[in-house]
């Protein structure tokens, strides 16, 4: 029996989310074999967020979105700026992962904006 292929690309997706659509949209459209990852119907365990930070090329930072629910936790952007922060942070609050995240092999970016960032990700 064969081995199941894995895609090349993982979308962590939030179909709420009009730059997740536009980077999913982006993928089907150029054809790149990819899996899609609803974090919010799946959140990543500690490990697999921990192996996304270690991969991000982007800063850690940026991982967390500072909107309405990041404000009404009370929470202060200062203090998430470590890899453990963020972890911490989305383990408990997988809502506040920005998005979409796209990897490739050993590499994962915020496709923020996802034309731009693709193209040159996945080129």
């Amino acid at each position: 029996m064969a081995d199941k292929a894995v895609a090349d690309v993982v979308i962590y997706h939030n179909p709420n989310c009009s730059n997740s659509k536009r980077a999913l949209a982006w993928l089907r459209e150029n054809k790149v074999d990819h899996e899609v990852v609803q974090y919010l119907k799946r959140p990543l365990t500690r490990s697999a967020l921990s192996a996304l930070v270690g991969n991000l090329e982007d800063p850690v930072s940026d991982l967390v979105r500072h909107d309405k629910r990041f404000g009404e936790l009370g929470l202060d952007p200062e203090g998430y700026t470590t890899k453990k922060a963020v972890v911490d942070l989305l383990v408990e609050h997988p809502e506040l992962m920005q998005r979409p995240v796209v990897v490739r092999g050993k590499a994962a970016i915020i496709a923020r904006p996802p034309e731009e960032r693709l193209d040159a990700f996945l080129a």
